[in-house]
């Protein structure tokens, strides 16, 4: 996956993010001042928005940051919307609020969680694409 296309779940960033305004299904472009790296660089904020496709997975609330690197998820915005995250060894669950059902699945790369929002599925949809072996 190139780097843009990845989203990383971050427990350190407090909002989701991104720089690339094409993931934006609807955004509204406002400067709302910066937000600050882990090495104390800023990026500015040019507007907040939903992502994803407006007839499976909209996520509301992100941030359109302008020089950032990668995509990010907030574990932290997660729960406090109601999401529930399970941390597995090799993949994690993201679960609709007060449901059941898995709304993202992330894998595990080298010690960090990524998601491929393109494509929400259910656990039974993973394991019909990459069979419990991937598991």
């Amino acid at each position: 996956m190139e780097s843009m296309q990845q989203w990383y779940l971050d427990s350190d960033c407090s909002k989701h993010m991104t720089k690339d305004k094409s993931k934006f299904v609807s955004i509204i472009f406002k400067q709302e001042g910066h937000v600050t790296y882990g090495d104390n660089n800023k990026g500015r904020i040019l507007g907040r928005g939903s992502i994803g496709d407006k007839s499976i997975l909209l996520i509301h609330d992100f941030l359109y940051v302008e020089g950032l690197k990668h995509n990010l998820f907030s574990i932290s915005q997660l729960w406090d919307k109601g999401y529930q995250v399970i941390f597995k060894t090799n993949f994690c669950e993201i679960y609709l609020p007060n449901s059941k059902e898995v709304m993202l699945i992330g894998k595990r790369i080298n010690n960090v969680y990524l998601l491929d929002i393109s494509s929400p599925c259910s656990i039974n949809c993973l394991l019909s694409k990459h069979g419990e072996s991937w598991l």
